[in-house]
C-alpha cells in the first residue's frame, strides 16, 4: 500500500525520540530500541521503521550487486564488487539485517504485551523474512539465542541452516494462523507500508513465504518441502494477483527514502549511468521479443551500421541522420537524449571486411549492431565494450544500452521495493507440479506466472502473443520454469541467485575478470562478528564446504558451500 504523507514525519520522530500521543497511552518510541522504554513502545510506530528498512535493504541487493552476480545488470566502472565478485567481509550488511531484527523483536514483544494478534503476525512474518534472508546470504547464523543481549547472551552460538529454516517455517505457520483469525482493531491506518492493515493480504504474503522456503529446502529436506507446498496449495491462500504483491512504495523526499540511484540526489547521474543491462539477460529478452525489454532498458544512443562501402575499418566520428559530424566522437548523455527525443538518429559505420578491434585484449569483436545491446559479464574493461570511443567514466558508452529513464526517478509507477510476488508464487507452484507434487498443473502455474509478471511491468496486453513464442511456450522442463523466473525477478534478483545456487539454473558462466571461475554462493562472515564472537563464527566456518573455487579465504569464502547446497552437486 502507499505510504501516507505523514509517515516521513513519523519516521523522523521515531529517530529523534519525539514523544507522540497514541492509542492506549503508548508513547515514546525510537528506531533504536535501546533508546526507548520497552514498556511504552507502540507497535504501530515500530512497523514503518522495520518494514521500510527491510524493503530498502532487500531492493538494495536485488537491484544492486546481486543483479550483477545473476547477470541482470553490469557496471561499467567501479565494477569489482558488482561484476567480478571481489567481495570482502560483510560488516555493514550484517549489521543492517540484525539491526532490523532488533527493532522487529521489540515489535513482537509489544504486540504480545498489548494483545495485538495482527501486530504479532506482522512481527513473525518480518522475523521470518529477515532471518530467511540472513541465512540465505551467509549460511549458519545466530538464531535461537540471537537478540538476547538483555538476558546476558552476548556471544550467541550459530544455529545450523536446517534449524533456522525449520524455525522460519514454524513462525510463518503461526503468523498465517494469526492472520486467519482476522481482525486488526489495534492497527492505526497508515503505519503498515505494505498492506495498510489488511490481515487477508498479510496471510497470503506469509503463505507465499512458506512456499519460498519450502522450495528453498527441497533438495535437502524433500519430504518436508513436498508436504508443506502441497498443504499451502490446498489452502488456496497465497499471492495470486500482482495487485497483492508485497511491495513498498517510496516517499521520494530524500535520497534515503527514494529509489536507489535516483538522479535527483546524484547531480552527475553517474550511478544511474554506470549500471547497464547485462548481455545475458538482454539476449534472452531479444530472442523472445519480450515486452518487458522496453520497460527496463533504452536503445543504444549510437547504433553501429555495417557498411561494406566504407573505405576504412570504422568511422572515427558519429553520424547524425546519416551525416558525419566531423570532429565529434561522442556527445553527452543529455545532448543525445534531447536530440534523439527530437527525432534525430545517431549511427556509426564500419566495414565488416576491414574492421579490426583497436584493443583486442579488451574487446575482440564482433561489433554489436542491435538496437538494444547489453554488456557481457565481467569484462576486463567494460567501458571499452563495443568500441566505445570515450572509455573511462566521464561520458557514457554510446554503443551500449542503458537502463530506462524511469530508473532515474525517485518514486512512483514501477519504482517499488518488491519483497514477494504472485509471479514468484506461481513459478514455485509450477516447479512443484513439474516435480510431480500435488500442486495443480505445472503449465497453468507457469502461464499465470508470466502473465502476473507482465502485469507488474504494465505490458499484460502483450501476454497472448508472448506466451505463444517458441522460447516461451511451456515445454515441461524445470530449466524453462527457472529461466523465466530468473527474468521475472528483475530488481529482486536475490531470489534468482538462491534459485541458481539450488538448481544451477539458468546456466550462467562468468566472464574474464572474476577472482574465481564460478559464480559466488554466499557472503563472507563479518569482521566485527569474527572479532567479537570468534569461537561461534569459527565453528560455523568449519561446517562450510571448501570448494575448488574457494581460494585463499578457504572455507570463509564466497565460493564455499553452506549446508543448503552441500551434497546436492549444485550449482557446480
Amino acid at each position: 500500500m502507499k505510504i501516507l504523507k505523514f509517515i516521513p514525519k513519523l519516521v523522523f520522530m521515531i529517530a529523534l525520540l519525539a514523544v507522540t500521543s497514541c492509542k492506549e497511552n503508548l508513547t515514546e518510541i525510537n528506531e533504536n530500541p535501546n533508546g526507548v522504554n520497552p514498556g511504552n513502545a507502540n507497535p504501530n510506530l515500530l512497523m514503518p521503521t522495520v518494514m521500510s528498512g527491510v524493503a530498502k535493504q532487500y531492493v538494495g541487493l536485488g537491484y544492486g550487486r546481486i543483479a550483477g552476480v545473476i547477470q541482470h545488470t553490469q557496471e561499467d566502472a567501479w565494477k569489482d564488487g558488482f561484476n567480478d565478485y571481489n567481495w570482502s567481509e560483510e560488516d555493514s550488511e550484517w549489521s543492517a539485517w540484525y539491526g532490523y531484527l532488533r527493532n522487529n523483536n521489540l515489535l513482537h514483544k509489544r504486540a504480545i504485551e498489548t494483545g495485538s494478534k495482527f501486530h504479532e503476525g506482522v512481527a513473525l512474518t518480518m522475523k521470518s523474512f529477515i532471518f530467511g534472508t540472513i541465512t540465505d546470504l551467509w549460511g549458519d547464523v545466530p538464531y535461537t539465542n540471537a537478540l538476547k543481549g538483555d538476558e546476558g547472551e552476548m556471544l550467541p552460538e550459530f544455529d545450523s541452516q536446517e534449524v533456522i529454516y525449520k524455525g522460519i517455517i514454524e513462525d510463518l505457520k503461526a503468523a498465517s494462523a494469526l492472520f486467519a483469525a482476522g481482525g486488526a482493531e489495534s492497527y492505526a491506518p497508515g503505519y503498515d507500508v505494505y498492506y495498510n492493515g489488511d490481515p487477508q493480504k498479510w496471510q497470503k504474503f506469509a503463505n507465499t513465504l512458506l512456499l519460498r522456503y519450502y522450495m528453498r529446502i527441497s533438495s535437502k529436506l524433500p519430504d518436508i518441502a513436498k508436504a508443506g507446498i502441497e498443504s499451502v496449495y490446498a489452502s488456496g491462500i497465497y499471492l495470486k494477483s500482482s495487485s497483492e504483491d508485497a511491495v513498498m512504495e517510496y516517499i521520494g523526499t530524500a535520497s534515503d527514502n527514494s529509489w536507489p540511484n535516483a538522479v535527483a540526489y546524484d547531480v552527475s547521474q553517474s550511478n544511474w549511468r554506470r549500471r547497464r543491462p547485462a548481455a545475458t539477460l538482454m539476449k534472452n529478452l531479444l530472442a523472445n521479443s519480450d515486452p518487458r525489454l522496453k520497460v527496463w532498458f533504452l536503445p543504444v544512443h549510437v547504433r553501429w551500421v555495417s557498411d561494406p562501402t566504407l573505405a576504412t575499418g570504422m568511422d572515427e566520428f558519429i553520424r547524425e541522420d546519416g551525416v558525419i559530424l566531423t570532429g565529434v566522437k561522442s556527445l553527452t548523455e543529455q545532448e543525445l537524449r534531447t536530440r534523439i527525443a527530437a527525432g534525430h538518429k545517431f549511427t556509426r559505420h564500419f566495414n565488416p571486411t576491414l574492421y579490426k578491434p583497436s584493443r583486442p585484449e579488451q574487446f575482440n569483436g564482433p561489433l554489436n549492431t542491435d538496437e538494444y545491446v547489453g554488456v557481457p559479464p565481467s569484462m576486463l574493461d567494460p567501458t571499452y565494450f563495443n568500441e566505445n570511443p570515450t572509455t573511462g567514466q566521464q561520458v557514457q558508452n554510446q554503443h551500449a544500452s542503458q537502463l530506462s529513464y524511469t530508473y532515474q526517478g525517485v518514486k512512483g509507477g514501477i519504482l517499488k521495493a518488491r519483497l514477494a510476488s504472485a509471479s514468484e508464487t506461481s513459478f514455485i507452484l509450477a516447479e512443484a507440479a513439474q516435480k510431480g507434487w500435488a500442486a495443480g498443473a505445472a503449465e497453468t502455474h507457469y502461464n499465470n506466472a508470466i502473465k502476473q509478471s507482465l502485469e507488474t511491468w504494465g505490458v499484460e496486453a502483450q501476454y497472448d502473443t508472448f506466451i505463444k513464442g517458441a522460447g516461451v511456450a511451456y515445454n515441461g522442463t524445470q530449466a524453462q520454469i527457472l529461466q523465466q523466473k530468473w527474468v521475472a525477478s528483475w530488481t529482486a534478483s536475490t531470489e534468482a541467485w538462491f534459485d541458481f545456487r539450488r538448481t544451477g539454473l539458468p546456466v550462467l558462466t562468468p566472464g574474464l575478470a572474476p577472482v574465481s571461475r564460478a559464480l559466488p554462493l554466499r557472503f563472507i562472515y563479518s569482521n566485527s562478528e569474527l572479532n567479537n564472537n570468534g569461537a561461534s563464527v569459527r565453528s560455523a566456518i568449519e561446517k562450510l564446504e571448501e570448494t575448488n573455487f574457494s581460494g585463499p579465504r578457504k572455507k570463509n569464502s564466497q565460493w564455499s558451500k553452506p549446508w543448503l547446497v552441500q551434497g546436492t552437486g549444485k550449482p557446480w
